[in-house]
């Protein structure tokens, strides 16, 4: 991400008010594209659906079956996202770029190849018609080119192409869907095709921009997964902080909340849509990471490293030291400040705002909005927090404090199924609530002793971990030699 920060500093730079949305706007597409993307189409196809008088048990069925993909899609490629972005940082620090375009086609064959298999099991016994479950297939493998793209996408600069292709998608998807409801087409089938055809166009889009950035190599495409044995806890911590993520949503479609919509398709419509508006209101600490914590915290943060790698005096080490931490606390505090703000004036709002939206609300889902508000700010603090831990290095406290979460989080909304349907919500309220906590301590503990952080825990020898990722990696490279020479040998 710190690519990102340098060119963010020259566009904050600028003066003017249409600079700095600028910047603000290519900060929020760049980090919550597709997830951004996913929102907006799911409003969009209920928007479509109501101008078409589509039935309510259809809009259900569509809003269900997008639903699960994209939350099937982040779950899967969670595990791999950090370790990922860890290599590919690793490369660009070597100056190894014909490695990353490899390594892009090599993540995303593996995980299409994996979702492909479990997610096609699902879908066979799900109840879908063939025709639902082939477009529900293909949107989950668009999505997992999307997500992995994204890791890459950092590295590029080009936010003027990341913008564009964020726009086509949505448009294509709008035009596409009414096109084909105003022909008549089956009313479901046709707005699952028209998501698809987005998520599609932005796949292409920003698979073009990758191969435009970086070379066409004959390198490896799976050195990538000896990163996965080398830092494992950046998987667990991805997998662990998404599942604590999303677990209270699949936990309420199976309690009192929930609705059978059709085979294994479940839903809670006042609680997903309360759901997904609130955490429409994170999106401005998840922007403010990139744009004041990359920003200001990244030059502080090298400056010390750099003294420590290049033999800089105690003297000079200390008040390096003091400067970053002083600068980060200042940052973590303006953006835990920012963030209670905007979740302040939204929870103040909106009663009038959203009883202006054609969304149905009804008191219900105004509390549901309301607590869901503040455990989603309390979670985009905490995982802000949670980034800084990474930055330090400290996995173990990362994976711990995700692990946190994610139990937390899950265990006590199953809890919170069993009490009045009133207080839905609080159980993940309080797992962000510890989430935040044990971030914070840790991040605490682990600052005040920094340089034994730093210098005293590293290795005496350094040793190569070879692990189950490393050896599957050699087997693929294996496998691919030989067919390599078995088709070599036929064309001969």
């Amino acid at each position: 991400m710190a690519g990102i920060g340098f060119e963010l500093k020259k566009l904050f730079h600028r003066k003017g008010l249409v600079a700095m949305v600028r910047a603000y706007g290519y900060a929020g597409v760049i980090c919550t594209g597709p997830m951004l993307l996913g929102i907006l189409l799911q409003f969009g196809v209920l928007a479509v659906s109501g101008w078409w008088h589509v039935p309510r048990a259809d809009q259900n069925l569509l809003v269900c079956m997008i639903t699960y993909t994209l939350l099937a899609s982040l779950v899967l490629t969670s595990f791999l996202s950090m370790p990922v972005t860890r290599f590919l940082a690793d490369m660009l620090f070597e100056h190894h770029e014909e490695t990353i375009l490899p390594s892009f086609w090599g993540s995303t064959t593996l995980m299409l190849a994996v979702g492909a298999v479990l997610y096609a099991v699902f879908l066979l016994f799900s109840d879908a018609t063939l025709m639902q479950g082939l477009l529900c297939l293909w949107l989950f493998l668009e999505m997992i080119v999307n997500w992995n793209a994204m890791s890459y996408l950092t590295a590029i600069k080009d936010y003027q192409g990341i913008m564009w292709s964020f726009v086509a998608a949505v448009v294509v998807a709008f035009l596409s869907a009414c096109a084909m409801m105003a022909l008549g087409l089956p009313q479901v089938e046709s707005l699952l095709a028209a998501v698809a055809f987005g998520y599609g166009v932005m796949m292409v889009w920003d698979v073009v921009l990758l191969h435009r950035y970086f070379p066409q190599s004959s390198e490896s495409p799976w050195t990538f997964l000896a990163w996965l044995d080398r830092f494992l806890p950046l998987a667990l911590t991805g997998l662990l902080t998404t599942l604590g993520l999303f677990s209270h949503l699949v936990i309420t479609w199976c309690g009192p909340l929930g609705v059978h919509v059709k085979g294994l398709f479940y839903g809670a419509p006042y609680y997903d849509v309360s759901a997904l508006l609130a955490f429409l209101t994170i999106l401005i600490t998840t922007v403010n990471f990139v744009v004041s914590v990359e920003v200001n915290f990244y030059p502080k943060y090298r400056a010390y490293y750099a003294l420590l790698n290049d033999g800089g005096t105690v003297k000079d080490i200390v008040v390096a030291e003091r400067e970053m931490l002083a600068v980060l606390n200042r940052e973590l505090y303006y953006t835990a400040l920012k963030q209670l703000f905007v979740t302040a004036a939204v929870i103040s709002l909106e009663k009038m705002v959203l009883g202006v939206l054609p969304l149905g609300f009804n008191d219900g889902m105004h509390g549901y909005f309301r607590v869901l508000c503040v455990g989603y700010a309390l979670y985009a603090v905490g995982n802000t927090v949670l980034m800084i831990l990474l930055y330090f290095t400290d996995y173990f406290g990362a994976v711990c404090c995700a692990a946190i979460f994610a139990g937390s989080a899950t265990v006590l909304t199953v809890i919170s199924q069993f009490v009045p349907v009133t207080l839905m919500g609080f159980g993940f309220l309080l797992g962000a609530s510890a989430f935040l906590l044990a971030a914070v301590v840790r991040l605490a503990v682990f600052t005040d002793n920094l340089p034994y952080r730093v210098l005293g825990v590293q290795p005496i020898v350094a040793t190569e971990k070879r692990g189950w990722f490393t050896k599957l990696g050699e087997a693929l490279d294996e496998f691919g030699e030989r067919l390599h020479g078995t088709f070599g040998r036929k064309e001969s």
